[in-house]
């Protein structure tokens, strides 16, 4: 039976994805560092691990376990992430610092991690970045910038694990109705993305999880080193003033 291993597997995106791999025949390692909501996350076909994508000893300690129970590891989703807004004024060292520990540190140390055992049979990553690493945006110079490096990451673990049978892609979620953003998002800030998205609407998890567990799948056994913004056409667009949505007069 293949074995998956996604990162940040407790709630949101994650959650999502496990269970979608799970659906389709695999087991599941579902990682993350609460270890109180991934007990309530896990499901008979999923084993919940507890870690810290930023301490190496910690991930390297999840491998071994993963290797241990299943023998194998076909597909990783790094998807594990912590989010920070503010002004770059207020961004210290410390905030960034936070930031790039799991966003950026903590997706290479799972990669490196796992690579051993991808090489055995070929396989895949799928690195989880965001809009936010594709465009300039307010308020998240650690949060975009994590994400844009975890984007060229993508393509240079593609470059070199190709050979080895290994594909690395890469998802970009545009706004996505998780409890945490429709906990943050006030109703102007929810009316400003509808009328910036072309589809008009925020995603949901289940899209997002149906992308990437694409991506990590023999369908996709052609696919490697590229970027997917699943983002309902944000990406896609410049300007889309909702007064220029209707027909010039």
């Amino acid at each position: 039976m293949k074995t998956a291993i996604v990162t940040g597997a407790a709630r949101g995106i994650g959650l999502a994805t496990a269970k979608l791999f799970a659906a389709g025949g695999w087991q599941v390692a579902l990682v993350d560092r609460d270890s109180a909501e991934l007990a309530r996350a896990t499901f008979p076909e999923g084993f919940a691990i507890d870690c810290d994508i930023s301490d190496p000893d910690q991930v390297d300690a999840m491998t071994a376990q993963v290797l241990a129970r299943t023998g194998r590891i076909d597909a990783l989703v790094n998807n594990a992430g912590v989010a920070d807004f503010g002004p770059i004024e207020q961004t210290d060292f410390a905030r960034w610092r936070t930031v790039m520990a799991t966003n950026l540190d903590g997706t290479f140390l799972v990669s490196q991690s796992c690579i051993p055992a991808l090489k055995e049979q070929g396989g895949a990553i799928v690195n989880i970045a965001s809009i936010s690493g594709l465009r300039g945006s307010t308020l998240r110079v650690a949060y975009g910038t994590s994400k844009a490096a975890v984007i060229h990451l993508t393509r240079q673990q593609a470059a070199e694990l190709g050979e080895y049978g290994i594909r690395v892609n890469c998802v970009a979620p545009g706004p996505v109705r998780t409890k945490l953003a429709m906990a943050v998002h006030s109703p102007e800030i929810i009316a400003a993305y509808h009328d910036a998205i072309p589809l008009n609407r925020y995603g949901s998890e289940e899209e997002l999880a149906e992308a990437i567990v694409f991506l990590a799948s023999d369908k996709a056994s052609y696919i490697t080193g590229q970027v997917l913004a699943v983002d309902g056409g944000f990406e896609s667009t410049g300007v889309g003033l909702p007064a220029l949505r209707t027909v010039l007069p």
